[in-house]
């Protein structure tokens, strides 16, 4: 049997704002989540949501039951808003001329999107979606204003996993307004983590049968046209799922930009352990054990980059801009400039004082510390290499000590 001294073991940094400064977060923890608090299966029409419990036949833990009756109260609600959104706004959606292509913020998990992504939404030229128009795309054009106002309690301040506010009109993955129109998604896992494929699904899109893929296709149309309805700038998306989708998404989308950010994989790793058990914990319908999880985390990045350096050949050089997370964290006024040139993004110096007030609130921003594991260090050098290599990225020196 061999184990590892956790005293010889190094920190791993995550951003975090400085009262959670200098201490080892504790993965079983997480923010409070009150059981009133809507999962995103709340948001899911009928249709959406027998699939998905069918999918798994019901095999739903005992303790989640509740949360079944409530969301499926919820489905039946969403179903009629559906049709009454459609009827209320279906001569505006046939008049809709093609919504402007997409801006997609690329990378993993904890990678850093999610900074990115609020960083860009500090230009008023572009949009977002919100957490309600994710949650409810079938009829956020109908019901936003009315729920969001009635249901504020519900929503907590901060995200589960990390100091990040949260809220109804915070940007939002549009992978799960995908989710709940009934695309083929990996999010789906998030509500069966127990008995959902061990392996990545609908990461790389081009392991669909053709009939999803035109399902995926058409539902991420459909949402962007929804939200060109209710904002006609051009939106930005964060979906981190979208990294292996860049084939796909720029046939789609010929116009369309993408921005690709990158971090320390040997900080993304347990970071994105700890996202995943967060998320299984409070937003699934079953009782994960974490057995299968570490696996899960290193097949679906190394499926993400195998499909990213597989089809990046493919686009124009003025297309696709990359940025170190490090980089961008320790200059973020530059490398958005950088950004900004490189993709035409507009005149920078419009917003520059914008990014420049954005740099400096980051600066009262510390770190919080996870534990190196030597044998997930050995691991990630193993599988990553490309990664690393690409990208210089190097394994921290740790002293480990083995006891057999």
């Amino acid at each position: 049997m061999t184990s590892h001294s956790a005293k010889l073991e190094q920190p791993v940094q995550d951003l975090a704002p400085p009262t959670q400064a200098a201490r080892v977060v504790k993965e079983e923890k997480f923010h409070a989540y009150p059981w009133w608090a809507p999962r995103f299966w709340h948001g899911m029409p009928m249709s959406v949501w027998l699939e998905l419990v069918a999918e798994h036949k019901a095999k739903v833990s005992l303790s989640r039951w509740g949360l079944v009756a409530t969301i499926t109260a919820a489905a039946a609600f969403n179903s009629l808003a559906e049709l009454l959104s459609e009827a209320r706004f279906r001569r505006q959606l046939r008049q809709q001329q093609s919504p402007p292509a997409p801006i997609f913020i690329l990378g993993h998990w904890r990678s850093g999107t999610t900074l990115l992504h609020e960083m860009l939404m500090r230009d008023n030229t572009f949009c977002c979606p919100t957490t309600y128009q994710c949650f409810a795309p079938g009829h956020f054009l109908l019901t936003e204003s009315l729920v969001t106002k009635a249901l504020s309690w519900m929503m907590p301040s901060k995200r589960p996993i990390d100091d990040v506010a949260a809220g109804w009109h915070c940007p939002q993955e549009d992978e799960f307004a995908l989710v709940n129109m009934g695309a083929p998604s990996s999010y789906r896992r998030m509500a069966f983590p127990v008995t959902s494929s061990q392996r990545p699904v609908a990461i790389d899109l081009k392991t669909l049968s053709a009939a999803d893929l035109t399902r995926w296709q058409q539902s991420l149309r459909r949402f962007l046209k929804l939200l060109c309805v209710r904002d006609p700038r051009r939106p930005v998306l964060k979906s981190p799922p979208h990294t292996a989708r860049i084939g796909v998404l720029a046939e789609m989308f010929p116009e369309a930009k993408f921005l690709h950010i990158v971090r320390d994989p040997f900080v993304v790793f347990p970071s994105t352990m700890r996202l995943w058990r967060g998320l299984h914990q409070l937003q699934g319908l079953q009782i994960d054990p974490g057995d299968t999880l570490e696996q899960y985390v290193f097949a679906a990045f190394e499926e993400m980059y195998g499909a990213f350096e597989r089809d990046r050949v493919t686009l124009p050089a003025d297309r696709l801009y990359e940025i170190r997370y490090e980089d961008l964290v320790a200059d973020p006024v530059e490398r958005m400039q950088d950004a900004y040139a490189h993709l035409g993004l507009g005149d920078f110096q419009r917003v520059r004082s914008t990014y420049e007030n954005a740099a400096a609130s980051m600066k009262r921003y510390r770190t919080n510390t996870y534990q190196h594991d030597p044998r997930i260090v050995d691991e990630i050098s193993r599988r990553w290499a490309p990664f690393l290599d690409r990208y210089g990225y190097t394994a921290p020196k740790i002293a480990s000590e083995r006891v057999s």
